[in-house]
């Protein structure tokens, strides 16, 4: 008797953990149509994963941006541990395929510690491989020549903050585009520092890049060993690093897999197809 009372309790459980889910799952659709007016499959999805991942182990607090009213956090475990590690090191590399997050959460979790108080500003850097570097070819000042290859962190960015503010903090170098050919001499402190796409840094841009680190700063390197675009022969800073680093305290090497894609679901359709 009291076995069959327990399966029914059991059963009522996970009965009410699914309504809760859909409920969960509804109200966020809901908050998506009111604030855009439109509704995509990919929303759907997104909602449906989100529930599932709240309603098992939490992974992580939220991170706190909520700067045009939303909340991020890390939607697998492979995620949490490098918002764990942002957290925790002082320097932080994020190595793993195309939509993993990488570059999102770092920029999330940038704006975070401006927010709080704990940096001053955010630096934004990226090799600009296909000029060689050689930046004065192109039109503009340097912001202008460097914005294609930094176009990744600013959609982060305004996915996170209004135009008026990326504005605001761009012209007060509150956030800063540094390209890696203007680094040398440069100390950052106070500062949360990003570099994106390090794969295509070389060893010694790699070096100067991370001797630039300053007093209450933190660094997050960010990369896919997989899609290296430097000339044959040439070695990858990201690569060579891991050797170098990987036994130093208070830096923290964070390796995402194509479990850990949160992009549209053909990517990680994709990233399978080429690994063949």
């Amino acid at each position: 008797m009291q076995l069959v009372a327990r399966r029914g309790l059991l059963k009522l459980e996970g009965e009410k953990e699914q309504v809760d889910t859909s409920r969960e799952v509804l109200n966020k659709l809901l908050e998506i149509v009111r604030s855009t007016g439109r509704l995509d499959l990919e929303d759907v999805e997104q909602a449906i994963v989100d529930a599932k991942s709240d309603a098992g182990e939490e992974t992580t607090q939220v991170i706190d941006v909520f700067l045009k009213g939303i909340f991020i956090k890390p939607k697998t475990e492979g995620q949490a541990k490098y918002i764990e590690a942002i957290k925790k090191n002082d320097l932080v590399f994020c190595i793993g395929p195309a939509g993993t997050g990488k570059t999102y959460l770092a920029v999330a979790m940038a704006l975070s510690f401006l927010k709080s108080g704990r940096i001053r500003r955010i630096v934004l850097a990226r090799p600009a491989v296909e000029a060689g570097e050689k930046l004065g070819y192109l039109p503009g000042d340097i912001k202008a020549k460097v914005n294609p290859y930094l176009r990744p962190l600013y959609d982060a960015i305004a996915d996170m903050m209004d135009v008026g503010h990326v504005k605001k903090y761009l012209e007060s170098d509150i956030i800063e585009i540094l390209p890696l050919a203007y680094m040398r001499g440069r100390t950052l402190n106070d500062s949360f520092i990003i570099l994106d796409e390090a794969q295509n840094c070389t060893v010694k841009q790699m070096k100067t890049f991370l001797t630039r680190l300053g007093m209450r700063s933190r660094v997050v390197v960010t990369g896919d060993i997989t899609q290296v675009d430097l000339p044959a022969g040439e070695m990858s800073g990201l690569i060579d690093v891991q050797e170098r680093l990987m036994n130093i305290q208070n830096i923290s090497f964070v390796y995402l897999t194509k479990s850990d894609i949160v992009r549209h679901k053909l990517v990680q359709d994709i990233v399978d197809a080429y690994e063949m």
